[in-house]
């Protein structure tokens, strides 16, 4: 069975490290200088070689790494420490088979395929854990988020925040990510946040992705297209 490995590439699964980079290695950064930089490699496994995947390998995601994915992904940071997100970690047929009939038919059997999907979503109702979450300035908190329009606009951004977050500590832990849009949210939401306030965001394939299955990788902005300096 393939081992999921740290950042520092101690275990060697089929993970991001073990593709070739069909790019050319990308110039060395300045960053690298700075003491507490990851290094090239890591930045390689998070980022420059690491892709989207659709076709995966037989290996289970076991839930002692899901749950070390979680206990990464938690960490970051949101708006008031407020933790809007909530997932579900699908792995059985039966809610592979839920999950898939809400997907567009081109994804359908991308959820049915990946030994794990998860549904990030966001919860209306997180105020609630504020005291728990941040209890020093809970009652500020709380009497802030009374705002209307407040709650939902930070629950959205914050959430998606940690989705994000979810990626990125997947591929520390060597896993592949393919995240995914083109389903109904609100079917999702009855079949899965049933008498909560919960929404659905986005959902993300993960696993270990066949080699060779991605298309070419497309290019991205440079940097004085997508920002400048003010």
């Amino acid at each position: 069975m393939l081992r999921h490995r740290a950042i520092d590439g101690s275990r060697q699964p089929r993970g991001a490290l073990g593709r070739a980079n069909p790019l050319r290695r990308a110039p060395k950064l300045t960053v690298r200088n700075v003491a507490n930089a990851v290094t090239q490699s890591a930045l390689d496994q998070l980022f420059r070689t690491a892709r989207t995947y659709s076709q995966w390998s037989d290996t289970p995601v076991d839930e002692h790494i899901i749950r070390e994915l979680y206990d990464l992904l938690k960490w970051g940071p949101t708006s008031g420490n407020s933790c809007p997100a909530r997932f579900v970690w699908i792995r059985s047929a039966e809610g592979k088979s839920r999950l898939a009939a809400f997907a567009m038919e081109t994804n359908r059997p991308k959820v049915l395929a990946a030994p794990l999907t998860v549904i990030i979503g966001h919860d209306l109702d997180f105020p609630h854990a504020l005291s728990k979450l941040c209890p020093t300035r809970a009652e500020f908190l709380k009497k802030m988020f009374r705002q209307p329009g407040l709650v939902e606009v930070t629950a959205m951004r914050n959430g998606s925040l940690q989705g994000a977050y979810l990626i990125i500590a997947a591929r520390a832990l060597g896993l592949d990510c393919g995240p995914m849009s083109g389903f109904n949210n609100i079917g999702v939401d009855q079949a899965f946040f049933a008498g909560t306030r919960i929404q659905s965001n986005f959902i993300c394939a993960i696993g270990y992705g066949r080699r060779g299955t991605p298309y070419p990788r497309n290019p991205r902005l440079a940097f004085e297209e997508a920002g400048r300096f003010a």
